[in-house]
């Protein structure tokens, strides 16, 4: 992987000026390849964190509250990355690229399943890297003001980034939140999967729709308050999806009164 990592003096220039408060934790037990992606980082303008396993990834992100973003491979020593994923959603939304040899489909939704917001298979060119970790950022620095959503069980500041149920709060990846953003925007309307996966993860990324279904399931997880009856986001068959709150009807007996 070692060329594809090259990067050219007038490109590291162009990324270093947007990128100098960004703090990344890179997780891999190669040597080499931290070693690699360092010096390309460095170069671009982040601030760059190592850790060799899992185990170290969550001890960094309990003890550096500060993290902006992790660079997490799964084939490692110990718990490895998709356990790692896990607990640390436990404790974090920081924002979660996986950079992985393992292309099979089912490794790729086992990752998103544990909270992975995107995923870059290995080798790959230093240009996507650099392009996917600015979307990720742009995706959680978010766009447009959005209001406040409010309904009788779920609530949503979107500029304070925060979400309730029942009053108790949520935590939401930042592929979650964005995608809760998006269908409240659209709230009423079908969304294809199309338009979701061009919106939040790019053009290159439209035939991914398991990526889509896998993300919205955690999110009715999260935001439904009875799995069995859809409240909030609605399927709709072959197409895509839809946020619309039901709305309870009164009680036969209430509308007589």
């Amino acid at each position: 992987m070692p060329h594809s990592l090259e990067l050219s003096p007038s490109t590291t220039r162009g990324r270093a000026a947007a990128a100098t408060t960004i703090k990344i934790l890179l997780v891999d037990d190669d040597a080499q390849v931290r070693r690699a992606l360092r010096a390309t980082l460095t170069s671009a303008g982040y601030t760059v964190v190592e850790a060799r396993t899992g185990e170290e990834a969550i001890e960094e992100i309990q003890v550096d509250g500060s993290m902006n973003m992790i660079l997490l491979d799964l084939k490692m020593p110990g718990i490895g990355g998709v356990e790692a994923c896990n607990r640390i959603r436990k404790v974090s939304d920081v924002p979660i690229l996986v950079i992985s040899v393992l292309r099979n489909q089912d490794e790729k939704v086992q990752a998103f399943d544990a909270g992975a917001d995107d995923y870059l298979v290995k080798p790959f060119g230093i240009q996507e890297l650099l392009s996917r970790i600015h979307a990720l950022k742009r995706r959680v620095s978010g766009s447009e003001p959005t209001p406040p959503f409010q309904s009788a069980g779920l609530k949503i500041d979107f500029e304070r980034r925060r979400v309730t149920v029942n009053d108790q709060p949520v935590h939401l990846t930042p592929s979650e939140f964005e995608l809760l953003r998006y269908l409240v925007l659209n709230e009423g309307k079908p969304v294809t999967h199309q338009t979701l996966l061009q919106s939040l993860w790019g053009p290159e990324h439209t035939n991914e729709i398991q990526r889509v279904r896998v993300t919205i399931n955690q999110l009715r997880r999260k935001i439904e308050l009875d799995p069995e009856r859809i409240c909030y986001i609605h399927t709709e068959h072959q197409f895509g999806y839809r946020f619309e709150p039901e709305i309870k009807r009164p009680s036969k007996r209430n509308s007589r009164s």
